[in-house]
């Protein structure tokens, strides 16, 4: 149906920065949303403009039993760094934390906060940077919110998603399913994202080419379901690394976590970058690896079907779980000795998630 009057047409968008009345409710900020957001979220299905996204629950309920339904907010610096930027990891950050959970994701939410004085096209960079990695993850960003606040007010750009996806029927994956004897297993190399964001500062001019692991998990995640049935848990290592999703797994299922050294998979760059600096790597923040815990009869087709795609070609075996010393994890180290490796305490590094 034709509507009763005709729509004006759409002003051609010229602006440079972004301003404050970009965000004051008015044609400006109508140019904006429509221009740098609309035009990439939605393309040439876009609908009529509503204050909610809308969906079928049959269609959802077709794909699993339960509802699963995450957010996060994403402040980093710089906003571009080598292999991604702050909309990739938005994306990335909330389809992952759906489907380490046994979820298929569904849709996303977008909202943005931008500081007054922002290069327009460093927004649509962005922008299409997360349009891109929403179709690679085949999610929708269904719904969304924008606010342009003054000078100083935020650090250039946060954004916050939130994501809903649909766990599947029979899966029953948590922090706390973890039993002795179960193998702990990760899709590859560990500490790349944090190294990289480090290094793209410019404060230690190191000579290196270390990008960040930024990457939508789900794909993988389906191929390790589909082989390991009986996985007990899984959980992206962002911030806190490693260290943290092991100890909050002992902690949780009441076992034993021991590591061994020999087996972190891990580049040669990214371990002289912790030497120099003293960093330990097993704290470094990842986007792009989860940690997951197997049975032992599962973990060689676990551990093969992960190195069959393309995002776990570096996949390993890290560890065991042990029913000795509940709660506590500890390390075998490449010199043959034990230490124990605690949650971290205040920040290792500056934020940058």
């Amino acid at each position: 149906m034709n509507p009763p009057f005709p729509v004006p047409a759409r002003r051609a968008f010229t602006a440079k920065t972004v301003t404050l009345a970009h965000g004051g409710g008015g044609s400006a900020m109508r140019d904006l949303i429509d221009d740098v957001f609309l035009s990439a979220f939605s393309g040439a299905g876009r609908a009529a403009p509503e204050d909610q996204a809308r969906f079928d629950l049959a269609a959802l309920a077709a794909r699993g039993d339960r509802l699963a339904f995450t957010t996060d907010s994403f402040v980093v610096d710089p906003l571009v760094f080598p292999g991604g930027d702050i909309g990739k990891l938005a994306v990335c950050g909330t389809v992952n934390d759906l489907a380490v959970g046994g979820a298929v994701p569904v849709a996303l939410s977008c909202a943005v906060i931008i500081e007054e004085g922002l290069a327009v096209e460093l927004l649509r960079r962005v922008v299409g940077s997360m349009a891109k990695t929403a179709q690679a993850a085949g999610v929708s960003i269904s719904t969304g919110d924008t606010k342009v606040v003054a000078r100083g007010a935020c650090d250039k750009l946060f954004i916050t998603t939130t994501g809903i996806g649909v766990v599947r029927a029979g899966l029953d994956v948590g922090i706390a399913k973890a039993r002795p004897g179960d193998v702990l297993l990760v899709n590859g190399l560990l500490g790349d994202h944090g190294a990289a964001i480090l290094n793209a500062r410019g404060d230690l001019a190191l000579d290196t080419t270390i990008e960040s692991d930024c990457a939508p998990l789900n794909g993988l995640i389906d191929t390790l379901i589909a082989a390991a049935p009986g996985i007990r848990m899984m959980r992206d290592a962002t911030r806190g690394g490693v260290a943290a999703v092991v100890n909050e797994l002992a902690e949780a299922s009441a076992v034993g976590v021991r590591l061994s050294e020999l087996a972190l998979p891990m580049r040669p760059e990214v371990q002289g970058f912790c030497e120099i600096l003293g960093l330990d790597p097993l704290y470094l923040a990842n986007e792009g690896k989860i940690l997951a815990v197997v049975p032992a009869n599962e973990a060689d087709q676990a551990l093969a079907a992960l190195r069959a795609h393309p995002l776990g070609r570096e996949a390993a075996a890290i560890g065991t779980v042990t029913a000795e010393r509940p709660g506590r994890v500890t390390m075998e180290t490449r010199f043959g000795g034990e230490r124990i490796v605690d949650m971290l305490v205040g920040d290792q590094l500056p934020r940058i998630c």
